[in-house]
């Protein structure tokens, strides 16, 4: 399953869109990623993927690099940002993608799931999207991919869950204790 608990991608988006330009991307940075991304050269651009062992993954040294990369970019021209905004943005996403998916074939592979899901806002994403897809159908996985009308933000599916329980007068007691590890055992 991959949805949009992956903090490291939704922080990753966030923070390419800071690093381009603010005021180009205004928050939530990752529709507009994508959308540019699908007007330019996913290939123009390249930036280094993390070797990170086993089926975890970072992007905190893509952020770096991305963050690097604008800036050497626009000391040498203040006008790179805005003359390669799309092929930046295509760039940025297909290095995300690449490094998804190959952790994704890694998972299949080591635990012979055959079954894929995506979810959450990030599953909102086309490159994604279309990545999951090709690479169900070239493995012979069933994948999972929800309609675009319900690819929302899970915090926000989270906060109408609560608001109806508050509604309805739905509360626990004080000393419930949250469990970030629960097992379902």
């Amino acid at each position: 399953m991959l949805s949009a608990c992956q903090r490291p991608l939704v922080r990753t988006h966030q923070k390419t869109r800071r690093q381009i330009q603010s005021s180009v991307f205004p928050y939530p940075g990752g529709p507009l990623i994508d959308k540019y991304a699908q007007e330019g050269n996913p290939k123009a651009f390249t930036f280094s993927k993390p070797n990170i062992p086993g089926l975890n993954f970072s992007f905190s040294g893509l952020k770096t690099g991305i963050l690097y990369f604008v800036q050497k970019n626009t000391e040498e021209n203040p006008n790179f940002i805005t003359e390669h905004l799309a092929d930046i943005c295509a760039s940025v996403q297909h290095t995300i993608v690449e490094i998804l998916m190959s952790k994704l074939k890694k998972a299949v592979k080591e635990t012979g799931i055959k079954q894929v899901a995506i979810g959450g806002g990030v599953s909102a994403n086309s490159g994604i999207r279309n990545a999951l897809t090709a690479l169900g159908q070239q493995y012979s996985w069933q994948t999972f991919v929800p309609k675009f009308q319900y690819c929302t933000d899970n915090a926000a599916m989270i906060g109408i869950v609560g608001y109806h329980k508050f509604l309805e007068g739905n509360f626990v007691a004080q000393e419930v204790t949250a469990q970030a590890r629960l097992s379902f055992n």
